[in-house]
This record gives structure tokens, sequence and C-alpha cells, in this order.
């Protein structure tokens, strides 16, 4: 069976990237695996939110990092690019997503 095709507006993402990515979702998921054990065992509730507000930050260095890839490449290129009408729907898109992330 043939691989999907990627959408235009999607990026190559280094190797490096991808796999340092990857290293750091795995992590948050045994974190979040962790304050489920924690709850079924009944663990302290300032513990359980202590770990809650750990993962919450790891996830928020996930979008970071991944943002600024965004930016680096997909943003970069369509600035290079010259395509006012693709600036611009990067730049709205960018706009959008940081809304959305300080809600």
């Amino acid at each position: 069976m043939a691989k999907p095709s990627k959408p235009a507006h999607t990026m190559a993402r280094t190797t490096a990237h991808k796999t340092d990515t990857l290293k750091r979702l795995g992590r948050l998921e045994g974190q979040v695996r962790g304050i489920a054990r924690m709850v079924d065992e009944d663990r302290y509730c300032i513990d359980i939110v202590t770990q809650i507000a750990a993962a919450r930050a790891a996830l928020r260095k996930v979008e970071e990092e991944i943002l600024r890839e965004h930016v680096a490449h997909c943003v970069e290129h369509a600035i290079a690019s010259g395509d006012k009408s693709d600036q611009r729907r990067k730049v709205a898109e960018l706009m959008d997503v940081m809304g959305r992330a300080g809600r």
C-alpha cells in the first residue's frame, strides 16, 4: 500500500528534531501514567498536583520547540518565497495558535 502524501502545509522535520521531540513525548507519556498510578494509589493530593504541573510544563516545552521549528522553517520559507498570501497565512496561523496557547 502506498504511503499517503503529505499536505503542502507540513514540513519534514530533521531526524534529530523528530527524535528529540518523540523522546520528550515518551517521557511525558510515562509521567502521565505515573500520575494515574498516584491517583490509583490514593497518594497525597498536593503530590499529584505537583506532578500535573510538571507534566504541563514538559508539554509546554514540547510546544515551544515545535513552534520554534515552525518559525525557523515554515514562516522563514514563506518570507523568503516572496509570496505575500503565504506570508499572511503563516503569520495568521502563528498568531492564532499563540492566542489559543495564552488561554
